[in-house]
């Protein structure tokens, strides 16, 4: 690294709050539509009209935005990504993002002391934050869920747990692939509404249900033929990890199959650079989570009687792996 890259690190939020702003105040919206002065926009969103200038233009220079004789109009880029119209729109996620700026800011408050020092997003956040984060999570997998699915052999396979599952984005991919098989999405009692919602706008609601329950005291059934467990494990310690995969495991039918997605550290845990950056989120925000190395999951999942444990060879994005292994 040389210094003008550490200096530019350093200074790296100011874009990543721009950014934040833009989306808060939903500036993309009515400029992919059609192109407006800022005196027009700062009526439309009731903005101050100096800051909604200065707004504009570093937007425009982040590329997000074009200028063009004194008004400016989304990018075909910010169209499809940040404007609230579009099928794609990836504000919520962002969003997500931009609640996670503050108690990341206290990050050398979480290393002196070794607790959180936010709310977690699962559990405790507002109403708007965890909307933001269920349906962030949402704009995440839809991205990936139809790749993952393809990739993963369920052939007489017909019965399916999405365990914190959230808005079911997985299991309606799955169940999108496998015309046979049927889903249970289990999560908090908060996320009924939202994984209710997504599953009906699919047109699944007669395969795939929702359970309500806490995955660390409840039971979560039995009698599955595939258990999927994504980005959940990061969230707690490692005997509640523990478990949680033995807990999965024995839901399984005989040759019953568990999947693990999560960010894997190799087992220096010095890389990747996304699940050791996540693994300092997860100091931020929760009593006891981390990023778990490849050997840590397998050894977890070998402790809960499964076989065959291995890591498929499917390229995910930021460091994420899936984990299988067979009952």
């Amino acid at each position: 690294m040389t210094l003008p890259e550490l200096l530019q690190l350093s200074g790296s939020y100011w874009s990543t709050c721009t950014l934040h702003a833009g989306v808060k105040l939903d500036v993309f919206t009515p400029l992919a539509d059609r192109p407006l002065t800022v005196s027009q926009l700062a009526r439309l969103i009731a903005a101050d009209e100096r800051g909604l200038d200065m707004l504009l233009n570093a937007l425009t220079a982040m590329d997000l935005l074009s200028k063009e004789e004194g008004t400016f109009r989304a990018t075909p880029f910010s169209a499809e990504y940040l404007s609230t119209t579009s099928d794609t729109y990836m504000g919520h996620i962002i969003m997500h993002h931009h609640h996670l700026v503050e108690g990341w800011s206290r990050l050398d408050e979480a290393v002196k002391n070794g607790a959180p020092v936010r709310r977690r997003s699962s559990h405790e956040a507002s109403a708007a934050e965890r909307e933001s984060f269920l349906l962030g999570m949402f704009n995440l997998a839809s991205l990936l869920a139809p790749k993952v699915a393809a990739q993963i052999e369920l052939n007489g396979r017909r019965r399916m747990l999405d365990l914190a599952g959230g808005p079911g984005t997985y299991a309606i991919h799955f169940c999108k692939r496998n015309p046979d098989l049927t889903a249970v999405i289990f999560d908090l009692p908060t996320t009924r509404p939202f994984a209710e919602q997504t599953v009906d706008r699919f047109g699944l609601s007669g395969r795939i249900a929702f359970s309500a329950g806490d995955i660390t005291t409840d039971d979560i059934g039995t009698g599955y033929d595939v258990v999927w467990v994504s980005h959940l494990l990061h969230s707690e310690g490692p005997a509640a990890c523990a478990a949680i995969v033995a807990k999965a495991a024995a839901a399984l039918n005989d040759g019953g199959l568990l999947l693990i997605q999560e960010f894997i550290l190799d087992d220096t845990r010095a890389a990747p650079l996304h699940p050791a950056l996540f693994s300092l989120n997860m100091l931020v925000g929760t009593p006891a989570g981390k990023s778990y190395a490849q050997g840590e999951l397998q050894e977890m999942m070998k402790a809960a009687g499964l076989r065959d444990t291995r890591r498929l060879e499917i390229d995910l994005p930021n460091g994420a792996g899936i984990m299988a292994g067979t009952r």
